[in-house]
């Protein structure tokens, strides 16, 4: 297998392949991707998606990222909620599963995917998801990609993800295996 920088540099160039901006391809799918590394790189695939970030904002460039961080989205749902500074007394008083039973109940799929959305995609709109290990257990792959799947139907979303992805099985961390999930590509 390749370097995980060779492997990002792939990623880059496939960005401006005409057939992925357009969903061709791909037997009539939705165009997921997952982008799957080893978690040790981790900090190496941040500062490639800030890069992506400040290129698109300064350079005119044939795709344009959307980058969405779920974790960030949850700490935003949590805030507007006026529970983040609270959850550490809650836990410590109620135990891990109700607070974890507690975020699953406001912050649901849905409620990602509302902060996400936007009108007007324009061809060369690329969605990128990080964040999705930080998020855990709170939020799982499976039910974001299995949420998102009509509402980004006309471009390519991809989801930068720190485990295994064999084509039907995620393996967070290669350690938490998700639910199997058959809709998505490996993307490099």
């Amino acid at each position: 297998m390749k370097n995980i920088h060779a492997r990002l540099d792939a990623l880059r160039e496939k960005f401006s392949d005409e057939s992925f901006l357009s969903n061709r391809g791909l037997s009539n799918e939705v165009g997921l991707y997952i982008f799957a590394y080893h978690p040790d790189e981790e900090m190496i695939v941040r500062d490639f998606v800030q890069t992506l970030e400040n290129q698109c904002a300064s350079e005119h460039l044939p795709w344009r990222v959307r980058v969405f961080d779920l974790y960030e989205i949850l700490l935003d749902i949590c805030r507007e909620r006026r529970i983040l500074d609270r959850i550490p007394q809650m836990e410590r008083q109620r135990g891990q599963e109700f607070i974890l039973a507690q975020i699953q109940r406001i912050a649901p799929p849905q409620a990602y995917i509302e902060r996400m959305r936007y009108d007007h995609h324009r061809h060369g709109d690329v969605i990128v998801l990080t964040g999705i290990g930080r998020v855990f257990p709170y939020m799982r792959s499976h039910n974001i990609l299995n949420n998102l799947q009509h509402v980004f139907d006309d471009i390519p979303l991809v989801l930068l993800y720190p485990g295994e992805y064999d084509g039907q099985s995620l393996v967070l961390f290669e350690r938490f295996t998700d639910d199997n999930y058959y809709r998505a590509f490996n993307i490099v």
